[in-house]
């Protein structure tokens, strides 16, 4: 399984962005579910070409690679986790911020790890208005959702971030 890479988008980082850093099959094992460090790729085992689904996760970064290289950000290794039944998919990112996706109906729902606030959604909505808040500027990227598990059999995730262990029902995008 592999994706062509777009020569327009190389550079000196690219085979850093691009490297997996987890990947999981979904339960009843047709699909793989994989996490480089810009984004979330859905596989069918039977397709090989191309992933089903690209989901962008830190897109918003791409103008900082340089900076994140220079302080060894580019090299964090964030998870990623399908639901009990394949229908969501989680992973972290930094300002202690994780994102649950309904990826066959392109919904995210935007989470912060945050101990005074442990319930704090932050938005849902379209997957291509996610970003437009985030600002790679004010972000801290010591902060950081990098260890998550989701629950077999119900919509309850668990996240590590900091030295704290957060648990989070309905996290499923609504």
């Amino acid at each position: 399984f592999e994706e062509p890479e777009d020569p327009s988008t190389k550079s000196f980082f690219s085979e850093i962005i691009s490297s997996i850093s987890d990947c999981q099959f979904s339960g009843d094992g047709r699909y793989i579910l994989s996490r480089d460090y810009l984004t979330l790729k859905i596989w069918d085992i039977n397709m090989e070409s191309q992933p089903v689904k690209t989901i962008k996760i830190h897109e918003h970064l791409r103008s900082k690679l340089c900076d994140l290289y220079e302080s060894d950000f580019i090299f964090d290794k964030f998870e990623c986790h399908l639901s009990g039944d394949g229908s969501k998919v989680i992973t972290g990112s930094y300002h202690n911020i994780f994102y649950s996706y309904d990826w066959q109906n392109d919904i995210v729902t935007t989470f912060e790890a945050n101990k005074n606030y442990p319930t704090n959604k932050i938005k849902t909505g379209p997957f291509a208005q996610r970003n437009k808040d985030l600002n790679a500027e004010t972000m801290d990227f010591n902060k950081k959702v990098l260890h998550m598990a989701y629950h077999p059999k119900q919509d309850l995730v668990a996240v590590g971030a900091s030295n704290n262990l957060f648990l989070y029902e309905g996290v499923g995008a609504e």
